[in-house]
């Protein structure tokens, strides 16, 4: 299989500056979140004890777990978010979703929806968004990041 041509790979970084560009605007205003920010909250959610440890929110993210800090610390002053400190080993922090992120994350992701819905909508009919859905899907498989 030949490598794509360059044009390929520049017309996706367009597109995903584009969807995280409307997305991003419309969570802003609504939420107050950055999209980034919703998807940590996602991925908390997600996960079975509503916590992660910061590395395993890098990955889910692709960020450093630097990124990580950065962004849990103001979700943390508003209480969207918490620290646990793990029993077992003291060097090991966890990220956890409070119960008022756990609105904010439900509310922010019927949000998340409806732009989603918007932002397709115009130019795709359902089967082509579920085809491109599924290109991009094997693009992607098999990173640690999946949401539903």
């Amino acid at each position: 299989m030949s490598n794509p041509p360059l044009s390929s790979v520049l017309a996706l970084l367009r597109a995903h500056a584009r969807i995280e560009e409307r997305i991003g605007e419309t969570l802003g205003v609504i939420h107050g979140l950055a999209l980034k920010e919703l998807l940590l909250m996602m991925h908390l959610a997600a996960a079975p004890t509503l916590r992660l440890s910061r590395i395993d929110l890098a990955k889910r993210l692709h960020v450093s777990a630097s990124t990580v800090t950065r962004m849990t610390q103001p979700l943390e002053k508003l209480g969207i978010v918490g620290r646990q400190s793990d029993p077992r080993d003291a060097r090991l922090a966890y990220v956890v979703l409070t119960a008022a992120g756990q609105r904010l994350v439900k509310d922010a992701r019927a949000t998340l929806e409806r732009s989603s819905e918007n932002l397709f909508r115009d130019r795709w009919t359902k089967q082509e968004i579920a085809t491109l859905a599924g290109l991009l899907g094997r693009l992607t498989a098999g990173l640690p990041s999946e949401l539903e």
